[in-house]
């Protein structure tokens, strides 16, 4: 009797399986989505203080590995960020109580200087359309539907502040603990999946704490030169100001040009046109030196993103998360795109120490494969050196993945060598 032959063998039943595979999948991750759009304040938050973490975690472990416990190094670096937050977030509010006053004065005559100048140019201004829509303006103000409007801004601030605690409290135990978190989720892979997974982490880890670090410089840089320059004219809220600059530096694209514009307007309305150009012509100056000369030698090649991938990233970020969302983006994209190389073999940045050199012609990464040996051997480097070598894998662990006969380690990274433990005894 013949076997019976099953519908699904031809090439058709075939694609048909495998289009309900993706199907699946897709409806998986498409739920997966929602749930994750359902909790968007708790998905912020974490992500936030990741990116934090992996900013500041090199400080802890440098304080630990000067002979600092590690709940007093982790308290060190949490403090420092929220009293350098909190200074800032002070010193705005002050600056800005102490100028109100000189500042709608000068918005008054400045409105008032705006319109003659508009009168008295060539450009078709309609200046009573100006003044009716400003007249527009007030009235919502005084109404019902800007009361409403108002009440949603309350609860907006409330979610805001919901999320900044939760952020604050998150970031804490990630610098505590983080490391004791991912060795624990590390534990159930087993072989090349875990050497894979503890260096994908390690190498997004790389470039989120790059990324923050090389752009809060040269956000920093950006707002002191404006900053600097908006107070040798007079501009009003030039700290304010120089602190927006360095927040919207972390939007790329658009952030830059957003400041810009706000910084001017300020200018505009409070000291006239000519202060007005000036602040403008001085900051596109500055974007000129940022990009040109600050990012390529401060930033490298941290991202290693196409100019059209970040600005896809950023427009999806924006439409999920709002202004959250255009900061998390790209880093996140970048990180991204880091894991991809790294279970692609592909990852190259240089001399590398699981692929070697790079190599002059670009179609060889591909090509080069990374074996487990080095793969451990490479963790052994990286997990050693940065925690004292009290953790990591261990050489025994590199030696025994040099003969693929012999079994994986059970516990590669992040857990103790019970022979080196012994002798240390």
């Amino acid at each position: 009797m013949a076997p019976a032959v099953s519908p699904w063998a031809d090439s058709l039943g075939r694609a048909g399986s495998r289009a309900a595979q993706t199907l699946l999948i897709a409806a998986v991750v498409a739920g997966l989505v929602w749930v994750l759009l359902r909790i968007k304040v708790v998905v912020i938050a974490a992500m936030v203080a990741l990116i934090l973490a992996s900013a500041v975690g090199p400080v802890v472990k440098w304080l630990e590995r000067r002979g600092w416990s590690n709940l007093l190094a982790t308290l060190t670096a949490f403090l420092g960020i929220l009293l350098l937050l909190g200074g800032v977030i002070t010193g705005i509010v002050l600056t800005v109580r102490n100028q109100w006053d000189t500042l709608a004065a000068q918005a008054g005559e400045g409105w008032t200087e705006l319109q003659r100048l508009l009168q008295s140019s060539p450009l078709p201004v309609d200046t009573a359309s100006v003044d009716a829509a400003l007249r527009r303006a007030g009235e919502f103000v005084s109404s019902g539907s800007f009361a409403g409007s108002a009440l949603s801004g309350l609860s907006a601030a409330a979610t805001f502040l919901t999320g900044l605690v939760l952020m604050v409290v998150i970031l804490f135990f990630f610098l505590k603990d983080g490391e004791k978190m991912w060795n624990f989720t590390l534990r159930w892979f087993r072989g090349e999946r875990r050497a894979r997974l503890a260096e994908s982490v390690d190498r997004g880890s790389q470039v989120l704490g790059g990324y923050v670090r090389g752009t809060a410089l040269v956000a920093l840089i950006d707002a002191v030169f404006i900053g600097a320059f908006l107070m040798v004219v007079g501009v009003p809220l030039a700290l304010p100001l120089a602190v927006l600059v360095f927040v919207t530096a972390f939007i790329p694209v658009v952030g830059a040009t957003v400041a810009g514009i706000i910084a001017a307007l300020v200018a505009l309305v409070t000291n006239g046109p000519g202060t007005a150009l000036a602040v403008v012509g001085w900051i596109v100056l500055v974007n000129q030196i940022e990009g040109n000369v600050l990012q390529p030698v401060i930033m490298g090649r941290t991202l290693s993103l196409h100019a059209l991938m970040v600005l896809l990233a950023l427009t999806v970020g924006t439409l999920v998360g709002g202004i959250f969302g255009a900061i998390l983006a790209v880093p996140y994209t970048a990180v991204a795109w880091a894991v991809i190389q790294v279970w692609t073999d592909s990852y190259q940045v240089g001399d590398d120490p699981v692929l070697g050199p790079d190599p002059v012609n670009p179609k060889d990464r591909v090509e080069a494969k990374a074996t487990m040996a080095e793969r451990w051997k490479y963790q052994r480097m990286r997990y050693q050196q940065a925690l004292g070598g009290r953790f990591g894998a261990t050489e025994k662990d590199a030696a025994r993945q040099e003969d693929p006969g012999q079994d994986v380690p059970g516990d590669p990274v992040g857990g103790r060598d019970t022979d080196t433990d012994a002798r240390r005894s």
